[in-house]
């Protein structure tokens, strides 16, 4: 029998791992009513990735709203937002296979840690990596703008996965370091802030030096927190973390020269927090600038520059869907040097 996997939480990215997957597994895609009936009027449209355009036919699919989708899948690949893991999990857990394995395919540092919690005990529950951007361009629509490869915990459990994500033409890598994975992609992560509040897509905000000096900002005040909790991130690019900061603030023109991968993004890519607030959504930022914040905070260290990015996203999400003020580079480093009282 084919490998049955379901995607709880399908939006950008759980589209696209599902659309990938459906030509070589059985994929449920469990997300909102609205969406899921697109997919099944529709199937799925993927672009980008160095892929040709890829259209999934609806009957390649199934598609539900209804937690109980998730019953008989080997596997159940977790990509709701941070802020509703233990919901998911309460949602889910009565429906999973004894046998069933989940693996939490989010941003953040806690949400495999919130599952285990809340699953019912022995539920196993694996680590992965989504090092790419995937945003919505249609009903039934995505796009994946920038490229990396998958990560997951390198288990046993993990093998079937491992193998069906590379028949379907995705890189998999197994990993037996995901909490040092994790961290350091926390530390891209923390340019999502900066991204949404550019309003620009990310190949220009992160070819302009007043936004890369806030995103070095940021990952200063991470790197102070990840040195007083012992914590040392993976190494996931050429370029070792702890010469990013000093990287990123580089010239313009030399920055091109000598970080011209980081400028390899496709035009249409943005943040999915830009995403968020474009659609009125709440947004991921207490999980990715907050947590450096609190992680700070527990080993007595101040990040001004992470709390005011919180602060505001905050408010641009209080402002509603599109409505979100949009920073020009040089005022947005002003406010935040400012909070540092730099």
């Amino acid at each position: 029998m084919p490998l049955r996997i379901a995607v709880f939480g399908a939006g950008s990215v759980g589209c696209h791992l599902g659309g990938l997957l459906a030509a070589v597994c059985e994929v449920t895609l469990i997300g909102r009513p609205q969406a899921m009936e697109a997919v099944r009027e529709r199937g799925l449209r993927l672009t980008g990735g160095g892929r040709a355009d890829t259209r999934i036919a609806p009957a390649l699919l199934r598609a539900s709203s209804e937690p109980s989708a998730v019953a008989g899948a080997d596997y159940v690949l977790v990509t709701v937002k941070s802020g509703a893991t233990r919901e998911a999990a309460a949602a889910i857990g009565a429906h999973l296979g004894t046998d069933a394995v989940v693996v939490s395919f989010q941003n953040g540092l806690r949400n495999p840690e919130v599952l285990r919690a809340a699953l019912p005990p022995g539920a196993v529950v694996l680590t992965g990596m989504v090092p790419y951007n995937v945003v919505r361009t249609g009903p039934a629509a995505f796009h994946q703008g920038t490229a990396g490869a998958l990560m997951v915990d390198d288990t046993p459990d993990a093998g079937a996965l491992v193998a069906a994500l590379r028949r379907a033409g995705l890189e998999a890598q197994p990993r037996a370091d995901m909490g040092p994975v994790q961290y350091a992609k926390l530390l891209m992560n923390l340019n999502n802030a900066v991204n949404a509040l550019s309003g620009l897509p990310l190949r220009d905000q992160l070819g302009a030096r007043a936004y890369r000096r806030c995103l070095a900002l940021c990952q200063e005040e991470a790197l102070a927190a990840f040195r007083a909790a012992g914590v040392v991130p993976a190494r996931l690019g050429p370029v070792p973390v702890s010469l990013a900061p000093r990287l990123l603030r580089l010239p313009d023109a030399v920055f091109r020269r000598v970080a011209a991968a980081s400028l390899r993004v496709d035009g249409r890519a943005r943040s999915s927090m830009w995403e968020d607030l474009e659609r009125g959504r709440p947004t991921e930022v207490g999980s990715l600038q907050g947590e450096v914040v609190a992680l700070a905070a527990r080993h007595g260290l101040a990040t001004p520059v992470n709390a005011r990015l919180v602060e505001l996203v905050r408010e641009a999400e209080a402002a509603g869907a599109g409505r979100a003020r949009r920073w020009p580079g040089a005022e947005l480093y002003a406010e935040l040097r400012g909070a540092a009282g730099r």
